[in-house]
């Protein structure tokens, strides 16, 4: 299962794209303790202290984000899924 980080994440993964191996039918909030389990310092990034996902954070399943997907983070997911993680980004001048 191919996982894109983008932002300050991308240095923390050390590259753009990251296979995890792991079976069809795992839901997103076990990708994403596999996440953080792989890169430790993405655990405060992505998790409250409850282990939940921020709502800053944004994991996009084909396109779709997970906040909004009817079974959210227990959404079972596809080896051929596209899954994209990005932190809270913020910037800019007025």
């Amino acid at each position: 299962m191919k996982v894109h980080f983008f932002a300050t994440l991308r240095p923390m993964a050390g590259s753009k794209t990251v296979d995890f191996g792991l079976p069809e039918g795992t839901t997103i909030r076990s990708l994403v303790e596999a996440i953080v389990t792989r890169f430790p310092p993405m655990r405060q990034e992505l998790l409250d202290a409850d282990g939940n996902l921020y709502l800053h954070v944004h994991v996009f399943v084909n396109g779709r984000d997970t906040h909004f997907l009817p079974l959210g983070m227990d959404t079972a997911l596809s080896l051929s899924d596209v899954l994209n993680v990005f932190p809270a980004v913020g910037g800019g001048a007025w």
